[in-house]
């Protein structure tokens, strides 16, 4: 990637390609998931940080109800699509990276907002990590596209609304059936804290979550592993869930508690059984790790985090051998707790490390990978850090 911010990126090669400057420049920031995997889309509980890495969107209007789209891709060259017209929208119409952008465009036509737009794309969010790259470039280009209309100053409320926005457009335009974890973080989430998000409820709490403060640092462990969430693995697993929870009776697997899982899995078929039990432990773990971060225990939620990754593993089964390894080597070498975050099948594994032992735990996990002939991770250190925003 060209040096210089990703807001900076996104105004030089705005300038580059239409020979002005933007109106305005916006980010969106990729996420740590620090607890409550897939218990999105079964209307539970989630644990989302914002990451300092962001998707920026320098943005234009244009007269003609066309759209332009543009992004800057790790070489520094920018990779132009043929602008298309708002109406001729669709899903399938653009693809690969340019449909997350159309896709926001398109949803947001429902709400009157169909204005044609020059928008440009750069950022650092490192793609098919499991950081939610896709959720920070819809996000961006949400706000981008209400910025063009003079909307830049969202409340609470509405940037709720906008994250769900965001996901329509995953879902019903790109075709991934995510849950509104990803853009809620994206939107939502606040410089030192992580987002508690009932998601059945909508109600959010901002929990402060210094780390640092208390000697320790959340670990990113990129493997580098590809994965597509848009693959039929992810959509087995939502569509199983949701099958349970017709078999039972229920709107959504959150209505099962810890006290009544086992009879609601004597009830279901065999495959369905560790589906259940993960989403529903899976609930507790995150309200056992926000009643720690309330209290200023950080360091406690580290047997959490291992619970959660042996229940991804074993029970939802998407995690991949180099998601163990990073995990398993982590924990040997110190770490008080490790575990996959998003959705799986590759991408990255967090570890809770002091920091004191965070060279050890970094050493160990990057000799691990290299002795069993694997690409060498991606290493660094997560901070909690402020949602989407104008940055120009």
């Amino acid at each position: 990637m060209t040096a210089g911010h990703p807001s900076e990126i996104a105004a030089r090669a705005f300038r580059s390609v239409h020979g002005t400057p933007p109106t305005g420049v916006w980010s969106a920031p990729g996420r740590v998931n620090l607890i409550g995997e897939h218990t999105d889309y079964n209307d539970g509980f989630v644990l989302p940080f914002a990451l300092p890495h962001r998707l920026a969107v320098a943005a234009a209007p244009r007269d003609d109800r066309m759209l332009s789209l543009a992004t800057v891709g790790s070489d520094g060259r920018v990779q132009s699509e043929e602008p298309i017209g708002l109406d001729e929208l669709k899903p399938g119409n653009p693809e690969d990276w340019a449909a997350y952008p159309a896709g926001v465009a398109w949803v947001l036509r429902e709400y009157g907002i169909d204005r044609g737009a020059d928008l440009v794309i750069a950022g650092d969010v490192p793609t098919g990590a499991g950081l939610s790259s896709s959720a920070a470039i819809e996000c961006a280009s949400a706000i981008a596209l209400l910025g063009l209309t003079g909307e830049d100053d969202q409340d609470a409320e509405r940037r709720a609304e906008i994250a769900r926005w965001c996901q329509r457009a995953e879902n019903e335009f790109v075709g991934v059936p995510t849950g509104v974890l990803d853009q809620t973080a994206s939107m939502c989430c606040v410089e030192g804290h992580v987002l508690f998000l009932d998601v059945r409820s909508g109600h959010t709490e901002q929990v402060p979550f210094n780390a640092a403060g208390a000697g320790l640092s959340v670990l990113v462990i990129d493997t580098r592993v590809k994965h597509s969430l848009g693959g039929s693995e992810y959509g087995d697993r939502r569509e199983g869930t949701e099958k349970a929870a017709r078999l039972l009776g229920l709107d959504a697997l959150r209505d099962v508690t810890p006290e009544t899982m086992d009879e609601a899995l004597r009830r279901l078929p065999e495959d369905l059984v560790p589906l259940v039990r993960h989403v529903v432990t899976e609930n507790a773990r995150v309200l056992e790790a926000v009643e720690h971060l309330r209290r200023g225990r950080i360091a406690d939620i580290g047997p959490v985090l291992d619970a959660s990754h042996v229940s991804m593993r074993d029970d939802y089964r998407i995690s991949c051998p180099e998601l163990d390894l990073a995990v398993d080597t982590a924990r040997t070498a110190g770490a008080l707790g490790a575990r996959m975050t998003g959705g799986g099948f590759g991408g990255s594994a967090i570890a809770l490390v002091r920091e004191s032992d965070r060279h050890a735990v970094e050493t160990a996990v990057t000799t691990a990978f290299e002795t069993a002939g694997y690409r060498a991770p991606r290493l660094f250190v997560a901070v909690p850090s402020a949602g989407a925003g104008r940055d120009a």
